[in-house]
């Protein structure tokens, strides 16, 4: 499974030569999760989720940022959007931690950070999902986190042990 931006200049299947039928790709604004709620509201990515795990049993989420990405714009800067701006407010931690710990930084350095992090923010999401959660604690599925560079034409992913990330082509 793959959780992308609805960006179509990060189209999955073209940036990795995918096949229809490879990868179940969920795409929403900055390829954000959700945390678990049952609040009797609609949830397609949440919904999205427990298909994949609990009956078409992925075994690899990634979820797939990328730089210059207009929903962690309308997150770092603000937007009156009726529904962007809630949705975005998922990552509102991230933002709060990037504005702080890169307060000097330029304002594209603050948005570069804010697209990683909002990256982590969806993996620590996932873990919310009872079925996410039991089944990567079996082993039995791995969460990864990449970001998609497209001036420099490279993959990140994210290196838990690390806690950054590194080239990963």
């Amino acid at each position: 499974m793959l959780i992308g931006c609805s960006d179509s200049r990060v189209t999955p299947t073209a940036l990795y030569g995918s096949e229809p039928g490879d990868i179940f790709v969920v795409r929403n604004i900055a390829n954000l999760v959700p945390p678990a709620e049952q609040d009797g509201h609609l949830h397609g990515t949440s919904a999205a989720v427990e298909f994949a795990v609990s009956h078409l049993e992925v075994e690899h989420i990634i979820i797939n940022g990328h730089s210059h990405c207009g929903g962690i714009n309308a997150l770092l800067h603000g937007t009156d959007g009726k529904y962007v701006g809630p949705w975005v407010d998922i990552a509102k931690d991230a933002r709060s931690d990037v504005l702080r710990e890169y307060a000097d930084a330029s304002p594209e350095e603050q948005a570069r950070a804010l697209e990683k992090a909002s990256i982590l923010i969806s993996l620590e999401n996932l873990l919310t999902f009872d079925s996410v959660r039991r089944r990567v604690v079996r082993g039995e599925l791995q969460l990864h986190g990449w970001y998609f560079d497209m001036e420099e034409g490279t993959l990140l992913h994210y290196r838990a042990e690390k806690h950054q990330f590194e080239q990963l082509a």
